[in-house]
């Protein structure tokens, strides 16, 4: 999906009413998925900058901002997919299970491993951003192709490597093992598992590599 995609919404409804999935796999943790239930958004406090670090926090909050300002751009809440998966699951009482990592545990590795050069190119980019060409245009409002999220996944790592470990292989071995243990403990149920797009492929790769 796309968290702030029209069509990603429409594709989780779709696919959940066509499929009867026994169980829905979701790319949250128990703090996000409580913050989407019950529309209750934490609070910053000392004690969460202490518990994931000042560039871990000040990332939380300047990506909640992009994110909301392109949700409303698109017409779109932030996570709106994942809280219709969850209004489903819960009128067709199935199964939820949540896959990804703790959010506290990710926002403070990328507060262990963004470096200074990562910060100074950071500070380039935003600087230049104005004067380059859009190089990879895109509909925010449909999901982007594979090859779309190939090229930008690979400028993140190429420029960026410490944010792509952190942000994204990390979190892909943490939910592939996570979906690879509900196929095993569940082997005769249907387990449908909702997430970014940008995660789906490697996360197919690892669960085929997996061995517990």
């Amino acid at each position: 999906t796309s968290h702030i995609a029209k069509q990603s919404v429409d594709q989780v409804k779709n696919i959940i009413l066509d499929k009867d999935p026994d169980i829905i796999a979701l790319e949250l943790d128990r703090k996000r998925f409580y913050a989407l239930r019950y529309k209750k958004q934490r609070k910053a406090s000392l004690r969460s900058i202490k518990n994931i670090g000042v560039k871990g926090f000040l990332f939380q909050l300047i990506g909640a901002w992009v994110e909301a300002k392109l949700g409303k751009y698109v017409g779109v809440k932030p996570g709106s997919e994942m809280i219709t998966a969850i209004q489903l699951a819960k009128e067709h009482k199935k199964k939820i299970a949540l896959i990804d990592q703790d959010i506290e545990i990710t926002l403070k590795r990328f507060s262990q491993e963004f470096s200074f050069k990562e910060k100074a190119n950071l500070v380039i980019d935003i600087l230049t951003a104005p004067f380059k060409r859009k190089k990879i245009p895109f509909d925010l409002t449909k999901v982007p192709s594979q090859a779309v999220i190939k090229k930008l996944v690979a400028d993140v790592k190429k420029r960026y490597p410490n944010v792509y470990k952190v942000l994204i292989k990390e979190r892909n071995d943490v939910m592939a093992r996570n979906l690879y243990m509900l196929m095993r403990d569940y082997p005769k149920k249907l387990i449908l598992g909702i997430i970014g797009a940008g995660h789906e492929e490697e996360i197919m790769d690892l669960i085929k590599k997996i061995e517990i």
